[in-house]
């Protein structure tokens, strides 16, 4: 299916999950949806550059707070010179470009490194970036920063549903990035680089360059899932959003939807994230990581390929038995011993 087509065949589900929800009348169900769909951008963004190619990224909570912050710094210089207040989907754009940047920074000092280097150096650059904004008092550093957001958006309503239309529609949007990568000249670099960079270098391709791109992109497609989120939750501190959820799951969904097509962190995102929801309602939220580690470990001994590779390989072993059945139910009874 070509880019457009697919484009506008998701944007018609986006439609219809929106109508869904829209017509369940609780809005609570944006505000579970909102975060499902969040999880769903972040593992698609994780995926880009951990699993096309093949370097685990620990920082994701990194570039996810980032985008956070960057829409927590326009809306208090916005406040304090009394401008004009910015459209979300401005922040969006905002928040992928501040984190596309210290990606592709992250990438051209990192990414000579390689396995748990890189992965370590990832980590400490969260880690880098959480103490610079601790001591940020600009945008509330240790202590947090509230965001006032409007009761109603017109002609949408609550605030909330309008929210949940921009993560839809980014969710969309990042998706089709993915597909499209995987299935372009770029998405054909990136596999050489994961199955073997030496022997991608040896052939001429070029690795760095396309690592750059991974970074860059993945980079940027966090901080665009962060960039709402002070609006979402009405009150930021660097433990929020550098917290270990968002760092376990944007590596956890990926790997147990499968990492090797597009479809694999948006299945993993769509399971692991509702079950999370379910649990927060019906148990308690300090559940939601235990969840992802029995997960973990149950997919990486059943399936270690994720749900994706394990129906793949399910239909990889169907078709000789139904074409052999096939091929003896078409032949007259005297020909079939």
């Amino acid at each position: 299916m070509r880019t457009p087509l697919f484009f506008l065949m998701w944007l018609g589900i986006a439609a219809v999950v929106f109508g869904l929800a829209l017509s369940s009348g609780n809005d609570y169900v944006f505000f579970a949806g909102y975060v499902v769909l969040q999880y769903v951008v972040l593992s698609t963004a994780w995926n880009i550059l951990g699993g096309y190619c093949g370097y685990v990224n620990f920082g994701s909570a990194a570039f996810f707070a980032l985008g956070a912050y960057s829409t927590v710094a326009i809306y208090k210089f916005i406040t304090e010179n009394e401008f004009y207040r910015l459209p979300m989907p401005v922040l969006i754009l905002i928040g992928g470009a501040v984190s596309g940047l210290v990606g592709f920074g992250m990438g051209y000092l990192t990414l000579r490194l390689r396995g748990a280097f890189f992965a370590i150096a990832t980590l400490a650059l969260a880690v880098v970036l959480q103490t610079l904004i601790v001591n940020w008092d600009f945008v509330g550093g240790s202590r947090g920063a509230y965001i006032v957001r409007p009761e109603e958006i017109a002609p949408i309503g609550p605030y909330i549903r309008y929210l949940f239309l921009c993560m839809l529609l980014l969710a969309v949007a990042a998706i089709t990035i993915a597909r499209l990568i995987e299935h372009s000249r770029l998405g054909y670099g990136f596999a050489t680089i994961r199955d073997d960079e030496l022997a991608a270098e040896a052939a001429g391709v070029p690795t760095l360059k396309l690592k750059l791109i991974a970074t860059t992109i993945s980079g940027a497609l966090m901080g665009m899932a962060g960039a709402p989120f002070p609006y979402y939750i009405g009150y930021l501190q660097p433990a929020s959003t550098f917290g270990l959820d968002y760092a376990v799951n944007s590596i956890a969904m990926p790997l147990i939807g499968g990492t090797t097509s597009w479809i694999g962190p948006l299945v993993g995102a769509i399971l692991l994230g509702s079950l999370q929801q379910i649990a927060t309602v019906t148990i308690s939220s300090a559940v939601n990581l235990l969840i992802v580690g029995l997960l973990l470990v149950g997919f990486v001994i059943v399936a270690p390929n994720g749900i994706v590779g394990l129906v793949q390989t399910y239909l990889r072993r169907k078709p000789p038995e139904f074409v052999g059945r096939r091929h003896v139910e078409t032949q007259s009874p005297e020909t079939v011993p």
